[in-house]
């Protein structure tokens, strides 16, 4: 019986674990990296459904040099997950 309980608790404690892996804060915005692994994506693609305007996307000053970098709303990740890409615009 007390073995029972013991493997019952190991398995709680690992399924824990897993939920915790999953879990993401929520955050009003994303970096292009940080969206990238929400959605399953490659960064690279992020950016340049930023660049192509496939995604609502804004440049920011980070901090990390010259150039500012896109980030990303919670509402759009949120948009983006209900509707998929926006359609593509010639320029």
């Amino acid at each position: 019986m007390e073995n029972d309980i013991v493997q019952r608790m190991e398995r709680m404690e690992a399924m824990l674990c897993v939920l915790l892996e999953r879990q993401h804060v929520v955050r009003d915005w994303y970096a292009t990296d940080q969206f990238a692994k929400l959605v399953g994506k490659a960064e690279f693609t992020v950016r340049e459904w930023c660049r192509l305007r496939r995604i609502h996307a804004e440049k920011r000053r980070s901090g990390r040099g010259s150039y500012p970098a896109w980030v990303i709303s919670h509402a759009e990740l949120q948009r983006y997950q209900k509707e998929g890409l926006l359609p593509f615009q010639a320029r």
